[in-house]
């Protein structure tokens, strides 16, 4: 493993140093350009380099005219276009669907470098500036929006994005081998619109005649008319993506079709390795250095990817749709070398900030069935309890973490992708339990219990909460044998489908039984191809046809949002209003049990919320620093540090 100290073209001056006279792919991106492996443009284009083809980038394009989109002249082949590591919606605003003030994909943190709904603007400046080039889309943005699909800024269904783009192709999931495949057949004189038959892959036609083994979901115009329809198109796409046993999936918009070829074949050990052993500069491009960089090149920089994939089946995250339920992992020697890398880096510091992936304890495939049956359809390897054929052991993982922290230069060997606790418990061995908490932590660890009602955990897909108070309390026993006072920062989503006032002031009177007050809550966001986007919009759990309750409106969100953190001033009129509206204003008074007084009580500090806000700011941009005072538990006092979300 080598790295690079060049970085692809980005202009005419770059293609004349390179002596190309044409590039065969231009790949144009809303993310500025980090060729790091931990961006999808960068290893797209480094795999399509690694089998002969030339590629350029175009980051961010001024999308206001086409001058940019000409930068590279015109592409051989195809424009390869996508919105960057994130969709561009979610990019830009937030759960309450006001505008972020700053993007970590864009140059030193500033928003506005890139439009909203970046695809559908890209491919039209792409094709005002070279008519008749083909078009294929991929990347996160493209892959969720694949077919019809509920948008949450527009409140309404929106057809499948190939359509509304009027793209050749879309790429959906982890493109590696589909892109090249592609690019082969365009490279031997293909027509893109005979490319059809590529596993991960939506094309659009006219007829099914040429289509098979598939089956066909209830059409756009029929999931526009009921809710019913578009619960049960949801339903039927959920079930079919697996590489093995899913089937193609048909969707007709208007008078034509858009077809799903199933996923693509998951990556081998040897393949992954592969993709993670290409030659990259591991940063930004120099044109950002003016600016400060890019600051999410801070959160990766120094981590490793180990494997992709999750099986843990939350109904709020989209990696079913996306990366899929099965892991694809690397080598130990392949996450070694990496690690051996990093070590000679400049500003390396000793320090391995994660090993991991979606979530960090699931480094192999969840059964052996899984590597000859698939995945199963109609069951989670996890909810509502581990299932009997799911292998738990964590042997491997340890082995490999022991073996990286043993590595010359390195002091630590953190991990901060997550943990997924009912896993770790439901081990026999305490073996990694113990090892993670003395050696890969430090001071605090990162779990997702997202909420203690059952009702709304079952809507999650996440296990009861005696699930996490078992883990809660075998993590404090292992660190007081340890002797260290090491804590939990637990995530909490607010107003998720299931949710009512009832069950935040559960939720709110849970947390005060235990004095702690959290800093992670985050509102419930109907994000593009999740099971939980679905429920808000249908008020359906499309997997078994029960009735949901939805918190739609704004005041109602705030409200539970305002619970889950009853301690802040500036919360104190939204949790009276909720208690009183809820009729439980036996928790407003002085009583142990009270969540809030009769009256706000005034600090006695002016600049209290002056200083806490500033303070705030800061800290959310130091999202991996290791805060050794933060003592958050929800057995100790709130934590004074915000941190990145990352586990499930």
């Amino acid at each position: 493993m080598k790295l690079n100290k060049k970085f692809l073209p980005i202009c005419k001056e770059d293609l004349k140093k390179r002596n190309i006279d044409q590039l065969d792919f231009i790949i144009i991106t809303g993310d500025a350009y980090v060729d790091h492996p931990s961006f999808g443009t960068a290893i797209i284009s480094r795999v399509l380099e690694s089998q002969g083809f030339t590629v350029g980038i175009i980051p961010q394009p001024d999308w206001h005219n086409v001058d940019d989109f000409r930068r590279l002249g015109k592409p051989k082949y195809a424009f390869l276009i996508n919105s960057g590591n994130m969709d561009s919606m979610v990019n830009h605003y937030t759960a309450s669907k006001k505008k972020r003030h700053n993007d970590l994909f864009s140059p030193g943190g500033e928003s506005g470098h890139r439009p909203d709904r970046a695809i559908i603007v890209y491919c039209n400046k792409a094709r005002e500036a070279f008519k008749g080039v083909p078009i294929i889309i991929g990347g996160i943005e493209a892959s969720l929006r694949r077919f019809t699909h509920y948008d949450y800024w527009d409140n309404k269904l929106r057809r499948s994005l190939l359509l509304d783009s009027k793209a050749d192709l879309l790429i959906y999931g982890m493109g590696e081998k589909t892109v090249v495949q592609i690019a082969d057949l365009l490279k031997y004189g293909m027509n893109i619109k005979d490319i059809t038959n590529i596993q991960g892959t939506v094309y659009a036609t006219n007829t099914l005649n040429n289509v098979t083994n598939y089956i066909e979901v209830p059409s756009y115009e029929e999931c526009v008319k009921s809710k019913k329809a578009y619960a049960e198109s949801f339903k039927l796409e959920y079930y079919e993506q697996d590489s093995i046993n899913g089937k193609n999936i048909v969707q007709k918009h208007d008078n034509r079709y858009i077809v799903q070829n199933k996923p693509q074949d998951t990556l081998t050990e040897t393949e992954m390795d592969a993709v993670y052993n290409l030659p990259f500069t591991r940063t930004y491009h120099p044109i950002y250095e003016s600016k400060g960089g890019i600051p999410a090149i801070n959160e990766v920089k120094f981590s490793i990817t180990s494997h992709r994939g999750c099986y843990g089946g939350c109904s709020f995250c989209a990696l079913n749709f996306h990366q899929g339920r099965s892991i694809q992992n690397r080598s130990q020697q392949s996450v070694i070398d990496e690690a051996k890398l990093l070590t000679t880096l400049d500003d390396f510091k000793g320090y391995i900030h994660d090993i991991g992936g979606p979530t960090a304890n699931f480094r192999h495939k969840a059964c052996d069935k899984q590597k000859k049956l698939g995945v199963c359809k109609n069951k989670q390897c996890l909810f509502p309890t581990p299932c009997k054929n799911l292998k738990v052991d964590h042997s491997e993982y340890l082995d490999l973490l022991r073996k990286v922290r043993k590595l010359p230069k390195i002091k630590k060997v953190f991990i901060r992708s997550g943990i997924r606790f009912d896993y770790l418990i439901a081990d026999k061995k305490d073996t990694f339990f113990k090892e993670l908490c003395e050696h890969h932590i430090s001071g605090q660890l990162k779990v997702a219990p997202e909420h203690i009602n059952d009702v709304v955990l079952k809507a999650m897909g996440k296990p009861k909460n005696e699930v996490y108070e078992k883990f809660e309390t075998k993590y404090k026993s292992i660190n007081d044998k340890l002797g260290k006072k090491q804590f939990l920062v637990p995530y909490l989503i607010s107003s998720h489908p299931g949710s009512d006032l009832k069950v935040a002031i559960e939720l709110a009177c849970y947390i005060k039984h235990m004095g702690h007050s959290p800093e992670q809550v985050q509102d419930f966001y109907p994000t593009p191809g999740s099971l939980s986007t679905t429920m808000y919009y249908t008020e359906i759990n499309p997997l078994t046809g029960e009735k949901i309750y939805i918190a739609k409106t704004f005041e109602e969100k705030s409200m539970q949002r305002a619970l889950l953190q009853f301690s802040k001033p500036e919360n104190y009129n939204l949790v009276k209003k909720a208690l009183i509206k809820a009729g439980r204003e036996d928790l407003i008074g002085f009583g142990k049990d009270c969540l809030i007084p009769p009256r706000q009580i005034k600090s006695k500090n002016t600049n209290f919320k002056k200083k806490t806000n500033t303070k705030s700011t800061s800290l959310e941009k130091e999202t991996f620093n290791t805060n050794k005072r933060s003592k958050n538990n929800f057995k100790n006092k709130p934590s004074n540090k915000k941190t990145r979300r990352t586990g499930r």
